[in-house]
C-alpha cells in the first residue's frame, strides 16, 4: 500500500526565515568580534517595523539597528512595496548586555578546574532533548519531501538573485508531497506546490512558466531515480505581489519543522536561530544529527532518530537514545553502544569537536540546516563510519 508524505519550506524573504536571518546575523556579528560570545536574541517583524530583543554577553555592543538593515538588504528587499523597506523601516533595539559568571561562563574560562577534560565535563550549557535524523532517502541522507523543498526554495532564491528571473521578491513557500513503498521507499514524485512573490510587472502566466522551467525542471532533474512523469503541479494559484513583513507578522523560531527534518522525527524544546552554540538546543542538536547520519551512511540502519537529554549546568547528556525503527542492520543495542563509544557528546566537546565558536549561523537561517555541502556546516561529516563500524561489528 502506498503511502504520500509532504514536507514544506520557504525562501529566505518569509517574514518568519526574515526574522530567523536578522537573529542569526547578530550572532554572527558577535562571533567575529569574540568566538566566546554570548547571544540570545530573537525578533520579530511587521510591515515597517522590526523588533530586536534578547541579551548579550559580549566586550563590545555592537550596532544592532544596522546589522538588521544590512541582513534585510541581503535577503533581497528594497522597498516598502517589496516587503519591507530596509533603510526606512523602524528599528527598534531591546537587546541589552548581560555578565554571565560561575558555571555559565565563557568557553575558554577553565580556571575553576586543573585541566580541560575535567571543564568538560563539569561545564554545560542549559536543559533540553535535542533530536537528529537521517535516513537513506538522498545521498545527504535527508528526507527526499523536505530536502527537495528546500533545493526548490533555494533555487526560487537563485533566480531572482542572479537575475535570471529578476521580477521574484524575496517570499515564497514550497510544497512536496512524495510517493513511498510501505516499506518507506520513495518512488515518486506526486505533488508540487509553489508561491512565488512576484512584482506587477510579470504577468501571472508568464510567473507559472518561468518558475517551472527555470526553478522546478533544474530542480527534478537531479533526482534521477525518482519518477515525476505523473506530478500534479501547481505555481502561484493567484498572484502573488504583498509578501514578507507587509504580507504577515514574522518571529524568530516558527518554522522549526522546516529547518529540520519536515515533519519525519520528532522536534526538542528549542529553535535555533539567534543562539550561540553554548545552547544545546543549536549545538546538541548539530550533533544529533551528526551521530544519526554516520550511522545510516555506515550502513547500521536505513533510518534513525537520536534523542539527547541534557541537565542544566551538566556536561555530558543525560540521556542518549537511537531508534531505529526496524531498519537496523545489526541489533540496535549494539548500535548504542558503538555511538557512546564513538562520539563524545559532552557539550563542550561539541563545540570543540564541530568547530562551532565561528561566525557560520546566519547561512544555516535559510534552506535547512542540514543536508548541505557547505564545509561549514561540520555536523554534515562522515568521519565516524569506520569506527562506528567496528565497534557496532565486534
Amino acid at each position: 500500500m502506498p503511502r504520500f508524505l509532504s514536507s514544506e519550506a520557504v525562501t529566505e524573504g518569509h517574514p518568519d526565515k526574515v526574522c530567523d536571518i536578522v537573529s542569526d546575523s547578530i550572532l554572527d556579528a558577535y562571533l567575529a568580534l569574540d568566538p566566546d560570545s554570548r547571544v540570545a536574541v530573537e525578533t520579530t517583524a511587521k510591515d515597517g517595523l522590526v523588533v530586536v530583543e534578547g541579551e548579550v554577553s559580549v566586550p563590545q555592543v555592537l550596532d544592532h539597528v544596522d546589522i538588521v538593515r544590512q541582513a534585510l538588504r541581503d535577503i533581497g528587499y528594497t522597498t516598502a512595496e517589496s516587503g519591507i523597506d530596509p533603510d526606512g523601516c523602524g528599528v527598534i533595539n531591546n537587546i541589552r548586555p548581560r555578565i554571565l559568571n560561575g558555571p555559565q561562563g565563557n568557553l575558554g574560562d577553565y580556571k575553576r578546574f586543573s585541566n580541560k577534560e575535567e571543564a568538560f565535563d563539569e561545564l554545560g550549557g542549559d536543559q533540553g532533548i535535542m533530536i537528529g535524523y537521517a535516513n537513506d532517502d538522498t545521498d545527504a541522507y535527508m528526507p527526499l519531501p523536505v530536502y527537495a523543498s528546500n533545493r526548490i526554495a533555494e533555487r526560487l532564491a537563485y533566480v531572482r538573485k542572479h537575475g535570471i528571473i529578476p521580477q521574484l521578491r524575496p517570499d515564497g513557500k514550497v510544497l512536496v508531497t512524495v510517493e513511498y513503498t510501505d516499506d518507506l521507499r520513495p518512488v515518486a514524485f506526486r505533488h508540487v506546490l509553489i508561491s512565488a512573490q512576484h512584482s506587477p510587472e510579470i504577468s501571472l502566466e508568464d510567473v507559472r512558466r518561468e518558475v517551472r522551467e527555470k526553478v522546478l525542471d533544474p530542480v527534478l532533474a537531479t533526482f534521477p531515480n525518482i519518477a515525476h512523469d505523473d506530478l500534479d503541479v501547481l505555481i502561484n494559484k493567484n498572484e502573488f505581489h504583498t509578501g514578507g513583513p507587509q504580507g504577515d507578522s514574522g518571529l524568530t523560531g516558527r518554522k522549526i519543522v522546516v529547518d529540520t527534518y519536515g515533519g519525519f522525527a520528532a522536534h526538542g524544546g528549542g529553535a535555533f536561530s539567534g543562539k550561540d552554540p553554548r545552547k544545546p538546543d543549536r549545538s546538541a542538536a548539530y550533533a544529533a544529527r551528526w551521530v544519526a547520519k554516520n550511522i545510516v551512511a555506515a550502513g547500521l540502519a536505513r533510518r534513525v532518530q537520536v534523542s539527547l537529554g541534557y541537565f542544566r549546568n551538566v556536561g555530558r547528556p543525560v540521556s542518549v537514545d537511537i531508534e531505529t525503527y526496524g531498519t537496523e542492520t545489526v541489533p540496535r543495542e549494539r548500535i548504542q553502544k558503538a555511538v557512546e563509544e564513538t562520539f563524545d557528546l559532552r557539550q563542550l566537546a561539541i563545540i570543540e569537536q564541530l568547530d562551532l565558536r565561528r561566525p557560520i549561523y546566519r547561512k544555516t537561517a535559510a534552506y535547512g540546516h542540514f543536508g548541505r555541502t557547505d564545509p561549514d556546516f561540520t555536523w554534515e561529516k562522515t568521519d565516524k563510519i569506520e569506527q562506528l563500524r567496528r565497534v557496532a561489528n565486534a
